[in-house]
């Protein structure tokens, strides 16, 4: 990998990563189209590796408020009268919630790295998860709040993020509708989608460093990429939440649907081999 192809992969991960699109699938689509192999051990760790930069941008943008539960959380484990603060909470909702895609990406580690690896599965998945998201949006009440967040809120948040395991449905977008579903509004889903999404990504990253540094892409292309991504994805996550304050996730589906539609004709016409 050259540096260019470590910078648009670093775009691309960094515009994709928390819109309801899935920057897996993106990735998939644009490492093909610049000639690297999908299921190439450094390849799929690169990709890990560069979610790093996202998630480090959601951790620089939300700093003020994960300090708030970090310090709260730890507070209450010897306080018992500030166990009931939303920031408390939160510090158990995230590590919970957590838990799921821990088990579940261990476990199917290989069948996601190799089996799932590709475009059929991410044009199948853009096109079905695009049904999900309308229907979350029409269904949802969105009469709840960051406030009224339940420990079964971020259990069941916390499940449905596995399904985001399938490159094509979105992580953002399976957590936002799963949300959306259990009455929260936009924006109290998004937020909860964030903080779910920082141990669940780092760890992956972290996982997948030695495949990176290990391979033929090597530390530079790496670093490139990861910044990028930081940079990108930043402006990313401000712009979104913004977004989705007052306006429906569902505007996401046209972009999912045709995109989904075009991969489908692509495959079938054998323009570009599906992995």
């Amino acid at each position: 990998m050259d540096y260019l192809q470590a910078v648009v992969l670093g775009i691309v991960e960094g515009l994709t990563e928390f819109l309801p699109v899935s920057s897996t699938g993106h990735l998939t689509i644009a490492e093909k189209l610049l000639g690297l192999s999908t299921t190439d051990p450094a390849v799929t760790g690169f990709t890990a590796v560069i979610q790093m930069g996202a998630i480090l941008a959601v951790i620089v943008y939300f700093a003020r408020d994960i300090w708030r539960i970090v310090v709260a959380w730890l507070t209450g484990l010897v306080k018992p009268e500030l166990r009931g603060t939303i920031e408390h909470r939160m510090g158990w909702y995230v590590i919970v919630g957590t838990i799921p895609i821990g088990i579940v990406g261990f476990a199917l580690k290989n069948v996601i790295k190799n089996d799932l690896r590709s475009l059929w599965v991410v044009a199948v998945a853009l096109i079905a998860w695009s049904a999900v998201m309308v229907y979350a949006e029409r269904r949802g009440r969105q009469t709840r709040d960051e406030k009224d967040l339940s420990l079964r809120d971020s259990i069941v948040v916390g499940v449905v993020q596995c399904i985001a395991l399938v490159p094509g449905v979105s992580r953002s977008g399976a957590t936002i509708s799963a949300g959306l579903l259990l009455g929260l509004d936009r924006v109290a889903a998004t937020r909860l989608s964030f903080f779910l999404s920082i141990p669940a990504l780092l760890a992956a990253g972290l996982f997948e460093l030695k495949d990176a540094l290990g391979g033929d892409i090597g530390g530079g292309p790496t670093l490139v990429g990861t910044l990028v991504s930081f940079v990108v994805a930043y402006a990313a996550v401000a712009w979104f939440l913004r977004f989705v304050a007052g306006h429906s996730i569902g505007r996401f589906v046209p972009y999912r649907v045709v995109l989904g539609v075009v991969l489908l004709v692509v495959l079938a016409t054998n323009v570009m081999s599906a992995t």
